[in-house]
């Protein structure tokens, strides 16, 4: 059985599909872009900072599941310019520990919604 997560603290999906699923103790949390939840404004010109607001929404996502970076399993990150890759790779690292930090893969796309420059996805455990 699956359950719906939503939460205000993180942006209304734009289009057919929601926030995260929690499937028994996995949780499916879709791809999050630098979109500021409070107004709704998309955070553009510094990828440190657009990686930054990325990674807010997906720990509003977690803790509305009850959860935390530390339950993450595995990540993917989707960028629009791979010499970005160190500023991003600063930004996420630091939400994890290095001793547990989750499988990951990073892929250069050539768009991504809205034309943002960063979008990571999550699966995390219980």
């Amino acid at each position: 059985m699956k359950k719906i997560i939503t939460t205000p603290d993180a942006p209304a999906p734009i289009g057919p599909y929601n926030q995260a699923v929690l499937a028994g103790n996995t949780l499916y949390i879709s791809g999050q872009i630098p979109i500021d939840p409070s107004s709704g404004n998309l955070i553009e010109g510094n990828i440190k900072a657009e990686t930054k607001q990325s990674m807010e929404n997906l720990k509003a996502i977690l803790t509305e599941a009850g959860m935390t970076f530390e339950n993450v399993v595995k990540s993917s990150i989707f960028l629009n310019d791979m010499h970005q890759f160190s500023e991003i790779n600063e930004v996420y690292g630091s939400y994890f520990n290095p001793d547990t930090a989750p499988a990951r893969e990073t892929v250069e796309v050539a768009n991504l919604p809205k034309f943002v420059n960063v979008e990571i996805s999550m699966i995390a455990i219980k």
